[in-house]
């Protein structure tokens, strides 16, 4: 030292002799920061840790470009069989890849239950819902089939249930054919509520009543109001004829046509059948009956006859102008 106690040693000297021992300094005090912090993290930052870290090392592992060859693979295989129409031949053999999984594991379709059919035929409704033995009860859309079922005319309303494991119920609502409609010519089958559930080539709807006229399926129950009222008239009815959208004409299969009122046509068609009982007026020689005026009963009579008719009374007119 000099004489203000100063080191006569060069720096290179004093710091060469520290040099050994400033890394291993630097190196353990490192390493305890980050075991410390390490040690007070919280329990998920430890674990997001250790799952980061493993998949570090898995995707530094010496098979992770063998795994993603692989999928690789199977993801070009899959889109060439989509390209090359193998996988719809799949689907049509064995169902979808879902379906197949869920079929395997114990929720295949076993059983649809069909309620409240009468009309349609068990293969109508499972054709329109488009399920079978390749579905699995998992992945069936029950408000899709319901749906479809219901753009049947046939089908007022539906419910489609899931019964686990493998159980479908369907219940059916169907609409009752009621009435022929006939228009321009055209015949169809109809419900009460004027639905149009068919055309006409089914010989088990040639004996229902029907409405002739534009709108007289959206009045049916009107007419079926008329029907009941004829008590044994009815059978002798032919047809209804829906007249300028407001009132009815009888139309009888003898030809005879009787006009009803717009209002209080019911109790026209009672005393029409009263009238008949007493008086058998639709078995005479006429063509047409009126019955829109309260209290009186207009009779239009056959050419044939109201010639006659007209022949008598001038054949009376000359004899009684003779007489005088």
């Amino acid at each position: 030292m000099d004489g203000g106690r100063r080191l006569l040693r060069p720096l290179k000297e004093v710091f060469g002799a520290l040099e050994p021992s400033f890394p291993a300094y630097a190196g353990i005090a490192s390493n305890v920061a980050f075991e410390s912090d390490q040690f007070y993290a919280r329990p998920a930052q430890r674990r997001r840790a250790s799952f980061f870290a493993t998949l570090a090392r898995v995707a530094a592992g010496p098979w992770a470009n063998g795994l993603f060859s692989l999928l690789v693979l199977v993801v070009v295989g899959l889109y060439g069989s989509l390209l090359g129409g193998q996988y719809e031949s799949f689907v049509a053999t064995h169902g979808t890849l879902p379906d197949l999984i869920a079929r395997s594991v114990g929720f295949g379709l076993k059983t649809v239950t069909i309620v409240g059919t009468h009309e349609l035929s068990q293969k109508e409704i499972l054709d329109v819902a488009g399920v079978g033995p390749l579905n699995s009860l998992c992945f069936i859309d029950v408000v899709k089939i319901r749906k479809k079922l219901k753009e049947l005319p046939l089908v007022k309303d539906a419910s489609v249930s899931k019964l686990y494991p493998g159980r479908l119920l369907i219940d059916i609502q169907e609409r009752k054919p009621v009435a022929l409609w006939q228009k321009d010519g055209k015949v169809q089958v109809i419900a009460a509520d004027g639905m149009i559930i068919d055309k006409l080539d089914d010989p088990r709807y040639f004996a229902l009543p029907r409405a002739v006229g534009d709108g007289a399926n959206a009045h049916i129950g009107d007419y079926m109001a008329l029907l009941n009222a004829a008590g044994d008239l009815r059978g002798r009815i032919d047809a209804g004829i829906f007249v300028a959208g407001r009132r009815w004409t009888l139309k009888m299969k003898n030809g005879i046509e009787v006009a009803l009122p717009e209002n209080g046509a019911v109790a026209a068609v009672t005393k029409l059948a009263q009238l008949d009982h007493d008086y058998h007026v639709l078995s005479k020689d006429i063509v047409g009956l009126d019955l829109r005026v309260p209290g009186r009963l207009i009779v239009t009579l056959s050419e044939d006859v109201a010639r006659a008719r007209l022949d008598s009374l001038a054949h009376r007119s000359k004899r009684k102008a003779g007489q005088s």
